[in-house]
C-alpha cells in the first residue's frame, strides 16, 4: 500500500515538473509577442494552441480562450481560474528589451512575465494537471483573457455570459502567493466646475479655477466615517486637471478627474452621493463596473489555504476580479509592485511554486469536501 502511495506521489510530481516546464516555455513564447490590451489576438492563439496540444477542447470569444475539464458534471460547482495576457505599453526607462524572454540567475525578465504571466501560465499548467481527474468534487474552467489592463468591453466582461454557472473564482495576479480575501474596487469621476469667462485684466467673470480648487480641496481633505475592516478607508485623489486656453482670459469652465479607490463599506451609489452633497462642481462617474470584493473567512477555499499556511490581506490594486459577482479570491505567483515596471520579472522559483501551490490549494479543497460530503458545505461554496 505504501509503495502504491509513493508511486502516485512520484507520478504526480513527475507530471507537476512537466507542466512546469511546460509553463515556462509558453511564458517565455508570450513575452516573446506583444499583446496589448485590444491587440492580443497572437498571444491567444498561442495559448489555444498550447491547450490543444495538451488535449484540451477550447472555446474562444475575440481574445479570450477557455476550456472546461474532461470530466465535466453540471451537478458540481464550478471553479473559474483566470488571469489575463494582454499587457502595458512598456515604458520609458527599460534597460532590457521587453520582448526578450532572457533567464538570468534563476530570473525571467520581460513585459508581462510578472503581470499576469507567471499567473497565467501556472494556472494553465494546474488546469492540465486536474484536466482527466475523475474524483473531483467540482469542475474546473481556464478562462485566459484579454483588456484586463485597460478594463475593457472585450474581455472578461465580454464572455462571463458564456461560461454558464460559476460558484467560485480564482483570479491569478501577483500576490506572492498570498491570499486576497479582499479588493479594491475603482471608480473614475470626470468633475466640471463652471464660472463664467471673461477678460483677465478688468476681473471680470468668475474664474473657474478658483471654484474647483475649493472643490479639490474637499477630496484631498474628506474622511468617509465608515471603513473597511480588510480594505481600510476609502481613498480619493484628483489626478487630471485641465482649464484654460489664453492667458488673459479667465477660464469659464475647470475640468479634473479623481481616482476613487472604494472598499467594501461603501457601494458606489453611497459614495457618489456624499461627493455631490460637499461640491460645487458636476460630477460624472465613468461607471460602477469595478466593485470592491471580500471573502468570508469562513469559505472553503479560505480555510483551505490557511490550512497550508497562507497568509491573507486586503489589496489595494483592483483587477478583473471586481467584474465577478461570485466568491473570490486574488492569488498568484509574482510581485505587485513589480507590475508596470522597466525591467519587468519573475522568479523562474515563483512560477514552480506558484503551480504547486494551487494544486495544493484545490487538492485539499477536493478532499475536505469529500469527506464533509454534505449539501452544507457545498452552499459553504457559493
Amino acid at each position: 500500500m505504501r509503495s502504491q502511495q509513493s508511486q502516485l506521489i512520484t507520478t504526480d510530481l513527475q507530471l507537476c515538473n512537466t507542466l512546469f516546464n511546460d509553463a515556462v516555455l509558453l511564458l517565455k513564447d508570450l513575452i516573446s509577442t506583444p499583446s496589448y490590451s485590444g491587440d492580443e489576438s497572437k498571444t491567444a492563439d498561442l495559448i489555444q494552441n498550447f491547450l490543444h496540444l495538451h488535449g484540451a477542447h477550447t472555446r474562444r470569444t475575440r481574445n479570450n480562450v477557455w476550456s472546461f475539464n474532461y470530466h465535466y458534471d453540471p451537478a458540481k460547482p464550478t471553479i473559474l481560474l483566470n488571469s489575463h495576457h494582454d499587457t502595458v505599453k512598456p515604458n520609458s526607462q527599460y534597460t532590457r528589451d521587453p520582448f526578450y524572454p532572457e533567464i538570468d540567475n534563476g530570473v525571467l525578465y520581460g513585459l508581462g512575465s510578472n503581470d499576469a504571466g507567471g499567473c497565467l501560465v501556472s494556472l494553465m499548467a494546474t488546469f492540465l494537471y486536474f484536466f482527466e481527474r475523475k474524483d473531483m468534487a467540482f469542475n474546473l474552467c481556464y478562462a485566459a483573457t484579454a483588456e484586463e489592463e485597460n478594463s475593457g468591453d472585450n474581455g472578461l466582461k465580454l464572455i462571463l455570459p458564456e461560461l454558464g454557472h460559476l460558484d467560485f473564482g480564482i483570479v491569478g495576479e501577483p500576490t506572492l502567493m498570498k491570499i486576497a480575501v479582499a479588493e479594491r474596487g475603482l471608480m473614475v469621476l470626470d468633475c466640471v466646475s463652471t464660472g463664467k469667462a471673461g477678460h483677465a485684466a478688468r476681473e471680470e467673470g468668475v474664474n473657474a479655477i478658483y471654484k474647483c480648487i475649493q472643490d479639490i480641496e474637499w477630496f484631498r481633505n474628506f474622511i468617509f466615517p465608515r471603513v473597511s475592516n480588510t480594505l481600510g478607508p476609502v481613498k480619493m485623489q484628483v489626478t487630471i486637471i485641465n482649464a484654460g486656453s489664453l492667458h488673459n482670459m479667465l477660464p469659464g469652465t475647470c475640468n479634473f478627474t479623481v481616482d476613487v479607490r472604494m472598499t467594501d463599506a461603501y457601494t458606489f451609489k453611497e459614495v457618489i452621493s456624499i461627493i455631490r452633497e460637499h461640491v460645487s462642481c458636476e460630477v460624472i462617474p465613468r461607471d460602477f463596473c469595478l466593485q470592491a470584493s471580500a471573502i468570508d473567512q469562513s469559505h472553503p477555499i479560505v480555510q483551505a489555504g490557511l490550512a497550508m499556511g497562507c497568509q491573507t490581506y486586503g489589496s489595494p490594486t483592483t483587477s478583473d476580479q471586481a467584474l465577478l459577482t461570485i466568491p473570490s479570491i486574488k492569488f498568484g505567483p509574482g510581485d505587485s509592485a513589480r507590475s508596470h515596471m522597466a525591467d519587468e520579472y519573475i522568479f523562474i522559483e515563483e512560477i514552480e511554486q506558484g503551480i504547486k501551490k494551487y494544486i495544493s490549494l484545490l487538492e485539499m479543497l477536493i478532499l475536505n469536501l469529500i469527506n464533509h460530503n454534505s449539501n452544507d458545505e457545498y452552499e459553504k461554496f457559493n
